[in-house]
C-alpha cells in the first residue's frame, strides 16, 4: 500500500481539524465516496475538482490507478493507495488532515479473476471501510461479513458493493442515498454504491453528477448516534434484562416449589 503527504493548500486563517476531533465533537463527518473507473474515467483533474466543490473530511475512491497519486501535487492532503493484487487500480482514500493512523488494508474471499481488498481507516470513534466488492452476489455478501468482523462498534462501510438488493448484514443500516448510481449497459439504473453504519447516524446524503465516470459519486453526514443507541450500550441492555428474566424465573421456581 502506497502512503505519502503533501502540505495542504491552506488559507492563511484557516486551522486545520483532525477527523478524530471531529467525530469526538459529535460534528457531522462528510465522506464522498467515488468509483472513477480505470483509464477511461475520472483523472487527476476531475478528483481535484470534487474535492473543491464538495470540501470532504475524507474521499474514498474505486478503481483508482497509480496516476490519481498525483492528486498530493495538485491539492496536498494525505493519502492511501491499495491496489488490487494483479491489477493496475485499486482503493485509494484521501484527507485534507492526517489520519490518527495509516488506513489497514485487509484481504477478502477472492473469486475466479479477481483478487480483492479492503481499506480500513479507525478514526478514533468510529471506523471506515473503503470497498469494491466483487459481481457474484453470494461472493460479495461474503466479502461483507468478513469486512464487518474487522471493524469497531462504530462503522460505516462505503463503496461499490455491486450489490442488487439488500446486503442483509445484522446490526447495520443502509443510510446512503437511495437513487441509483450505475447504469448498466447505459439502460438498467443500479444502485451499487452504498453505504452500510453501525452506531452511526446519517444527518444527510446525495447523489452528485457523475462526471467522466460510469458511476455517480455518493455524500453521507455521519455522526456518531445518541448513546442509547450504541452499539455497546445495546449489548449491555440485552444482557441486563437476560439477567432479570433469569432471576425472575429462578424466584418463580423457588415460590413454586419451597424448600424446608
Amino acid at each position: 500500500m502506497t502512503i505519502a503527504a503533501r502540505p495542504g493548500r491552506l488559507g492563511p486563517t484557516t486551522v486545520p481539524i483532525s477527523p478524530t476531533r471531529l467525530a469526538e465533537a459529535h460534528a457531522p463527518f462528510k465522506i464522498v465516496s467515488w468509483n472513477l473507473l480505470r483509464r477511461t474515467g475520472a483523472a487527476v483533474d476531475d478528483v481535484a475538482a470534487l474535492v473543491a466543490r464538495e470540501k470532504p473530511d475524507l474521499l474514498l475512491m474505486q478503481e483508482a490507478t497509480r496516476a490519481i497519486g498525483f492528486l498530493l501535487d495538485r491539492i496536498g492532503g494525505h493519502y492511501a493507495w491499495a491496489p488490487l493484487p494483479g491489477r493496475i487500480h485499486g482503493l485509494a482514500m484521501w484527507s485534507p488532515t492526517p489520519w490518527p493512523a495509516p488506513p489497514r488494508v485487509i484481504t477478502l474471499p477472492s473469486g475466479a479473476l479477481v483478487h480483492r481488498v479492503c481499506q480500513i481507516l479507525d478514526l478514533g470513534t468510529f471506523g471506515v471501510a473503503n470497498v469494491h466488492l466483487s459481481h457474484g452476489q453470494m461472493l460479495n455478501r461474503r466479502q461483507l461479513r468478513r469486512i464487518v468482523s474487522e471493524l469497531p462498534p462504530r462503522a460505516a462501510v462505503l463503496g461499490d458493493y455491486n450489490i442488487v438488493g439488500p446486503a442483509m448484514i445484522p446490526g447495520f443500516r443502509d443510510v446512503g442515498p437511495r437513487r441509483p448510481t450505475h447504469a448498466m449497459v447505459e439502460v438498467l439504473p443500479l444502485r451499487l454504491d452504498r453505504c452500510l453504519a453501525r452506531g452511526l447516524v446519517c444527518h444527510d446524503h446525495a447523489v452528485l453528477p457523475r462526471g467522466r465516470s460510469d458511476h455517480r459519486p455518493i455524500v453521507v453526514h455521519l455522526g456518531p448516534a445518541p448513546e442509547a443507541h450504541a452499539p455497546g450500550r445495546l449489548k449491555g441492555m440485552a444482557a441486563a434484562v437476560a439477567r432479570l428474566r433469569r432471576g425472575d424465573g429462578r424466584a418463580s421456581t423457588a415460590r413454586r416449589d419451597p424448600h424446608g
